[in-house]
């Protein structure tokens, strides 16, 4: 059994060092079996973003000073019972300065990722380098970060396309699970079933949904772009219902990568607040074994124990590999504050008293002597 961070790109038959997070400037970040020529979308890309706050979101509003996070991120990765390991994440908390690229705002600037593959890992090493770079390159970053972010998981699925026609080799598929905090703004993009979750004041809030086949809104939308479910599967082959790459699986994208499998992410946005204290990113292996208020409860008592995201990281994988999770593994926690998350104090309930009737006839007869 292998554990260790994993970086983009990275050979994971050895642990990484330390189980620090990878850095996205290292070479080993940068994918290297070839060199397409990356290709633009020319149509208007649509997002999905759910809100989950009481307000609504606006991505200009990004510069607020009411709470400005300070983050602390770190990951995770075991191959788990599987022989091989398919699973990629990257952690980069100074994601602008990384990429030679100015703050626009005060506050972090940040980039994470977990990538699930599936038929190899050429995918998720192509999907973990190639996202942030898209995202980047785009002359909206940072104003329009829900359209960015969405454009970028297209632009890198058409982009393995063409890597895929130039070495066959490389032909595979991952589910993508990306997150980019903007000072206060946390943009949650997802295809597939990975999962993020986010941690305010103990209550888990999901910042994504799983694209599984037979869910009645992926079903839907299946079926009308000419595909189906058998048993779960999407065409009886897959059972995500989005994901990047995929393109040698015969009937689920065309040349315009339009079809029954989708690479198009849906977006959420939450303006984050002094209550929330930590987003919890994972792999369906993680999921299979944890509820989202589950992990959220065990990620915050360690986080309360030795407030560091990296042990936190080690001990859910752990966990997950107690609990016979079957998948690999990987996650990543953000912590939003330099402190441990506090104790929750639960409100006192209020106590009903009440008095009996006969009770009442004491009182009054007391009442009654004192008058005397």
């Amino acid at each position: 059994m292998e554990e260790g961070s994993v970086k983009c790109g990275e050979n994971v038959n050895e642990s990484a060092s330390g189980g620090r997070p990878p850095n996205p400037l290292a070479g080993s970040f940068r994918q290297t079996p070839c060199k397409p020529t990356l290709v633009r979308h020319s149509f208007q890309v649509k997002t999905r973003s759910i809100n989950v706050s009481s307000e609504p979101e606006n991505s200009s509003e990004n510069c607020e000073t009411e709470f400005i996070p300070i983050v602390r991120s770190g990951g995770w990765a075991d191959k788990g019972f599987r022989q091989s390991m398919e699973d990629v994440y990257v952690c980069c908390d100074n994601f602008m300065q990384d990429y030679g690229l100015k703050n626009f705002c005060d506050g972090p600037h940040a980039f994470y990722g977990v990538f699930d593959g599936h038929g190899g890992k050429h995918a998720a090493d192509f999907a973990c380098s190639n996202i942030p770079k898209f995202i980047t390159e785009d002359v909206g970053f940072p104003m329009e970060i829900e359209r960015v972010v969405s454009s970028a998981f297209l632009h890198t699925d058409t982009a393995f396309a063409e890597a895929c026609s130039l070495n066959s080799s490389l032909a595979s598929g991952t589910t993508a699970l990306a997150a980019l905090l903007i000072g206060r703004s946390l943009v949650v993009a997802n295809a597939g079933d990975c999962r993020a979750v986010l941690c305010r004041k103990g209550k888990a809030i999901e910042m994504s949904r799983d694209h599984k086949p037979a869910c009645s809104k992926e079903k839907k939308r299946i079926e009308a772009s000419g595909g189906y479910v058998y048993d779960g599967y999407l065409n009886g082959q897959l059972n995500v219902a989005r994901a990047i790459g995929d393109w040698h699986m015969e009937g689920l994208k065309d040349s315009n990568g339009l079809g029954p499998l989708s690479a198009e992410p849906e977006v959420m946005e939450v303006k984050l607040m002094e209550e929330d204290e930590f987003l919890i990113m994972g792999c369906d292996g993680i999921w299979d074994v944890f509820r989202s208020q589950n992990a959220v409860d065990f990620a915050r008592r360690k986080l309360q124990e030795h407030n560091d995201p990296v042990v936190c990281c080690k001990e859910l994988v752990a966990e997950a590999l107690k609990r016979r999770s079957g998948d690999n593994l990987a996650v990543v926690v953000v912590c939003f504050h330099l402190r441990p998350p506090p104790p929750l104090t639960a409100p006192r309930p209020r106590v009903q008293r009440s008095i009996s009737a006969e009770g009442l006839r004491e009182l009054q007869s007391f009442l009654d002597s004192l008058g005397n």
